[in-house]
C-alpha cells in the first residue's frame, strides 16, 4: 500500500475520545507525519483549546492532502459542541460515532488509509443513535463482509482471543461449538505469527469449572472444544486445553502460553484488565483491514476534564503499525 496513513475514529463525542485522539497525536512525533482524525472538526477545535495543544489542526478533505507535522481532520459531521451534552449517553452523539467508523472503513477499504484506529463509543448511544450493533467488532465485520472474525485483547503482559464476546452469558456457552473454537484458534494462530511469534504457543480455556472435570461439571469440553483442539493439532498447531479456566490465565502471564482462548467476554476481559487496563489494546481478526482499538470505554464521568489517559491509544496506534509492517 502506497499511502500508509492512520486513521483515528474520534468515538463517541460525549466521551474522552476527542482528548485522547488528540493528545496521542501531539504528545509522540511518531505520530505526527501519517494519523489522521476521522470525527467533527468544531469538537475537536473545542478540545485542542481546552488542552492547550501547540501543534496546529488542519481540516483536510481526503488522506491524499494530509500536512506533516499538523493534526489532520477529516470532518465527517458538522457536528458542534453544542449538538450534545459532554459525559451524556445522546442519539445525535452515537450516531455521529458510527459516522465516523463507516468513512473510515470506506477510506480503508478504498486503500485511501492503511489503519482504523478507533477511540470508544457508547453502546447504549449507538443503539440511539440508529445502529443496532453490539459494538465496533460487529461493525467492523458488517461493514467489511467479514464472516470468521475475532475480537483478540493484546498486550505486552498477556494476549487473548474471544470465542464469543457482546451476548448474554446463557448465549454465550450456546456460542461454544467445535467450528467457532477451531476458528478462533486459527485466527491466534496467524495474528501471533504477524506479531513476529512464528510457532505460537496456544492455550484453550475451558467454559466450565475445571474444565468440566471429565463431564461432572458440563460437557460442552467434551462435545465441542476437545474435537476443536484435535483437529488444530492434526493440522500442526501447537494448541493444548481445555485448559482449567482458573488457571489457564495465570499461567500465560507466567510465559507458557503466548496467547488464550477464552470461551466468552468476561472471562477473557478481566485478566485483561487487571493485568493491563491502560496498556491494552482491541484488535479485529480476520478482517481484510487492520483495525486496532482502545481497550477501555467512553469514560464519560471524567470527559472534558482535560485529565483521559491516552496511553491505551498509544499502544493501538503502534501496534496498528506493528501489523501493517507484516502486510
Amino acid at each position: 500500500m502506497e499511502n500508509k496513513y492512520v486513521g483515528i475514529t474520534m468515538g463517541d463525542p460525549a466521551g474522552i475520545g476527542p482528548e485522547i485522539a488528540l493528545k496521542s497525536i501531539a504528545g509522540y512525533p511518531e505520530f505526527q507525519h501519517n494519523t489522521i482524525i476521522y470525527g467533527s472538526y468544531e469538537v475537536l477545535n473545542y478540545y485542542h483549546h481546552l488542552l492547550k495543544i501547540k501543534l496546529p489542526m488542519v481540516e483536510i478533505k481526503e488522506p491524499k492532502e494530509y500536512q506533516t507535522g499538523k493534526i489532520n481532520v477529516i470532518s465527517v459531521l458538522p457536528l458542534t459542541m453544542q449538538d450534545f451534552a459532554i459525559g451524556e449517553v445522546s442519539a445525535i452523539a452515537g450516531n455521529a460515532a458510527y459516522r465516523y467508523i463507516e468513512k473510515a472503513i470506506h477510506d480503508a477499504l478504498a486503500e485511501k488509509i492503511a489503519i482504523v484506529v478507533t477511540a470508544p463509543l457508547n453502546k447504549e448511544a449507538l443503539h440511539k443513535g440508529g445502529h443496532n450493533y453490539d459494538g465496533h467488532t460487529e461493525i467492523f465485520a458488517t461493514l467489511t463482509k467479514t464472516e470468521k472474525y475475532t475480537m483478540m485483547l493484546w498486550s505486552e503482559k498477556l494476549s487473548v482471543v474471544h470465542v464469543s464476546t457482546h451476548c448474554a452469558l446463557r448465549e454465550a456457552c450456546n456460542r461454544v461449538k467445535k467450528a467457532r473454537v477451531l476458528d478462533c484458534i486459527k485466527l491466534a494462530e496467524g495474528a501471533m505469527q504477524k506479531l513476529g511469534i512464528q510457532k505460537p504457543r496456544i492455550a484453550v480455556a475451558g467454559l466450565n469449572p475445571h474444565s468440566g472435570e471429565a463431564g461432572i461439571f458440563g460437557t460442552e469440553e467434551i462435545e465441542e472444544v476437545t474435537p476443536a483442539i484435535e483437529t488444530a493439532l492434526a493440522e500442526g498447531i501447537d494448541v493444548e486445553g481445555p485448559v482449567s479456566p482458573d488457571t489457564v490465565f495465570l499461567k500465560a502471564y507466567q510465559g507458557k502460553y503466548d496467547i488464550v482462548v477464552a470461551m466468552y467476554h468476561d472471562q477473557g476481559h478481566i485478566p485483561m484488565k487487571v493485568l493491563a487496563f491502560d496498556s491494552g489494546v482491541n484488535v479485529t481478526l480476520g478482517l481484510p483491514i487492520i483495525r486496532t482499538s482502545v481497550d477501555h470505554g467512553t469514560a464519560f464521568d471524567i470527559a472534558g476534564q482535560g485529565i483521559a489517559n491516552e496511553e491505551s491509544m498509544y499502544h493501538a496506534l503502534s501496534l496498528g503499525l506493528k501489523f501493517l509492517k507484516t502486510v
